[in-house]
């Protein structure tokens, strides 16, 4: 996980993982990311490939720390698979999903 910061936000890149293996020390790290930050948290998840029920645990437990923080919690570049995930557990509903910019021809 590489963290990148700025004024206006942090931007976390997930690694390929986020499942009951991985979680625990992702969950910490993004504990602390919300701490010590301002502004969007936003979390590059372009090269998860898999995210189980701890996984999503995780972003659901990240997105309440940085609502009670004052902070917002934006997903970028989520593949489709992720995206089906979120869609069917309806969690596209409560997380920030950032819209993919389309380039016009």
């Amino acid at each position: 996980m590489r963290v990148r910061g700025n004024p206006k936000a942090q931007v976390v890149q997930i690694g390929a993982r986020l499942d009951a293996g991985t979680s625990a020390g992702t969950r910490s790290q993004l504990h602390d990311a919300v701490d010590s930050g301002e502004g969007d948290l936003i979390l590059d998840v372009s090269r998860l490939e898999v995210i189980d029920a701890t996984g999503l645990g995780v972003l659901v437990g990240t997105h309440r720390r940085a609502i009670a923080a004052e902070r917002r919690l934006v997903l970028r570049r989520v593949p489709p698979r992720v995206m089906r995930i979120l869609a069917v557990t309806r969690l596209n509903r409560v997380l920030h999903v950032e819209a993919e910019e389309v380039a016009v021809a």
